[in-house]
């Protein structure tokens, strides 16, 4: 009997799914199984068009819809969101590989953006001057840009997107959504739940592609801006060829996370961090933890804690209540898994390889158990490279200033932490270093959507983050506009209140 064709993930087009004019795929795994589960299709020019098309005629009537009613559906959404999230926890696990409670976690966050957008009508208020020169007035009012890009990657399927779209929509604007290939079903049913809530149609699209969608929403005059996250070569990229071509861009890039530990700290406290950082979602998120810089001497007792603390974890199938998941595909399973060698090669020691786990799941799953490297040189690719997997490196350093030191001379500045009991430390610690996110006895410090999400040097192109205030900015532009009124006893007519 011959096999069906698989699954079909298709475009998402003025409020209904859409093939693909290119008749190109790619396939979509389950990383648990190894097995293709799906293909998805990919744009080409035709689709690129047709999306920006769909979103352009909607812009008008979304635009100018009142504020009460654009918040209405966002109220609307965010209630069917809670109520089915955990629907899209599923799709997630079974794309992404991630572990059930890790994909809730995610939605999670990014509901709070959601719920930050329901409230955008007190961000987007203006400003206004009375009497500025004698009878004239200034104030200035916020505006939507038209069609807006969003490209996301694959470790955050729903999370990322939702840092950009809810802003966008509040604020009057229409968004096309290009999802990872690799994992693409979860933007399809955000999609749908938007239609449920009564977006309407052309308001939010998804267009399924790879390189060819990239540089299509590049290039195409009708997107006004662009809001991309995923490794810091393809975000200067994306900076550079977004920019020549007119548009507003932010391109949030890669990152290498370190987590300074302070001879003070609570080592219990940070070899569970430690851990929680560095191996959730597999280590595939740009806020892990990928250097434990220990000032010694530390370095031996927490060792051995985060030792103790791998032995307990259970790597496998995210559907079977397991610890930490696989990666997402087998190319990258096997590119992660080189750094071991390389770590070997280097001079490091490996104190736990993951090569040799013992998975909770199918045997041709994409697997690689949490790794953890001491004595990382600081020239090797383990320390340098954004290797996007469970591979947890530790530096040693003599002391604070050598720590902030390593950490301040990284091309990337993302996230860091510092663990510690002393405040005076902590607090030098929050003005001496030079990356954008910074956590005190927390080790992934994404702030609340109320605050922004960015970082220096070559983890953020452009100037502007993602959420919170400068989220509105970014989706905004102003008008100032200055008036005069005469005053009736000018003369001339009189429509004032009659006095008799």
């Amino acid at each position: 009997m011959p096999e069906s064709a698989p699954t079909l993930v298709p475009h998402w087009i003025d409020g209904a799914e859409h093939p693909s004019a290119s008749g190109r795929t790619a396939p979509v795994y389950d990383p648990a199984l190894g097995l293709e589960a799906k293909r998805v299709v990919l744009a080409d020019k035709d689709d690129v068009n047709a999306a920006v098309a769909s979103a352009k005629a909607a812009f008008p009537a979304w635009s100018r819809l009142s504020l009460a009613r654009r918040q209405a559906v966002l109220f609307t959404f965010r209630e069917l969101l809670e109520a089915r999230k955990g629907e899209l926890a599923e799709i997630i696990t079974a794309e992404h590989g991630k572990v059930l409670s890790d994909a809730l976690g995610e939605i999670t966050r990014g509901q709070e953006v959601v719920e930050f957008a329901t409230g955008l009508a007190h961000h987007l208020k203006g400003e206004f001057s009375e009497q500025v020169s004698t009878d004239v007035d200034v104030y200035s009012t916020r505006h939507p840009l038209g069609v807006v890009g969003i490209i996301s990657p694959f470790n955050f399927p729903a999370m990322v997107p939702a840092w950009f779209f809810p802003i966008a929509i509040a604020a009057g604007n229409t968004v096309v959504l290009k999802p990872s290939e690799k994992d693409p079903s979860a933007a399809l049913w955000i999609a749908k739940l938007w239609k449920e809530a009564g977006l309407p149609d052309g308001v939010f699209t998804v267009l399924n592609g790879d390189k060819e969608a990239v540089d299509g929403l590049l290039e195409h005059p009708d997107v006004k801006a662009i809001s991309f996250v995923g490794s810091t070569p393809i975000a200067r990229y994306v900076y550079e060829n977004g920019t020549a071509n007119g548009k507003r861009v932010q391109a949030l890039g890669g990152a290498k996370n370190h987590m300074l530990v302070l001879p003070d700290a609570d080592l219990d406290l940070t070899a569970d961090s430690a851990v929680n950082a560095g191996f959730g979602s597999a280590g595939e998120r740009c806020m892990a933890i990928s250097v434990v810089v220990a000032v010694e001497p530390v370095a031996d007792d927490l060792i051995a804690k985060i030792v103790e603390r791998i032995k307990t974890l259970r790597t496998g199938d995210g559907r079977r209540g397991c610890d930490m998941g696989p990666l997402v595909t087998r190319e990258h399973r096997d590119k992660v898994a080189s750094y071991i060698d390389v770590a070997t090669a280097d001079g490091a020691t490996v104190v736990v390889d993951g090569r040799e786990v013992k998975p909770d799941g199918d045997a041709n799953g994409f697997w690689l158990g949490p790794t953890l490297i001491d004595r990382v040189p600081v020239t090797s690719p383990v320390y340098t490279d954004e290797i996007f997997g469970p591979v947890l490196a530790v530096v040693r350093v003599p002391s604070y200033e050598a720590g902030v030191d390593l950490i301040n001379s990284s091309a990337f500045g993302n996230g860091t932490a510092v663990f510690t009991n002393d405040g005076g430390a902590a607090r030098r610690f929050q003005k001496d270093i030079e990356v954008g996110m910074i956590g005190i006895n927390v080790p992934i410090p994404v702030p609340v959507a109320t605050f922004s999400f960015g970082g220096w040097k070559d983890s953020l192109f452009g100037d502007t983050k993602a959420h919170g205030a400068e989220g509105v900015r970014f989706y905004t532009q102003i008008k100032a506009i200055t008036s005069r009124w005469l005053d009736p006893s000018h003369g001339g007519l009189n429509l004032g209140f009659p006095e008799n």
